[in-house]
């Protein structure tokens, strides 16, 4: 029971990680658009990378809490 709930949050996790990385990139995408110097475009495509990042991190740490959340709670069940 535990491996399902793990594998369920693991998933939204990924499934949300996903979905901010394709919003980083379409950001990046109407910010060059908008960008008029090479500068500016080189700054969106350094927000995108950050952000992506930032994504990729978010859903990692949501994997470690979700593993340790199924550690607790099948310790906290020993008969099961």
């Amino acid at each position: 029971m535990e491996g399902m709930k793990e594998k369920a949050s693991n998933a939204a996790a990924s499934a949300k990680a996903g979905a901010e990385k394709a919003k980083a990139t379409m950001g990046e995408k109407v910010d060059r658009m908008k960008a008029g110097s090479e500068l500016e475009k080189d700054m969106a495509t350094q927000q995108k990378e950050e952000r992506k990042s930032d994504a990729e991190l978010r859903k990692e740490e949501a994997h470690a809490h979700n593993a340790q959340q199924k550690r607790f709670n099948t310790a906290s069940q020993p008969g099961l």
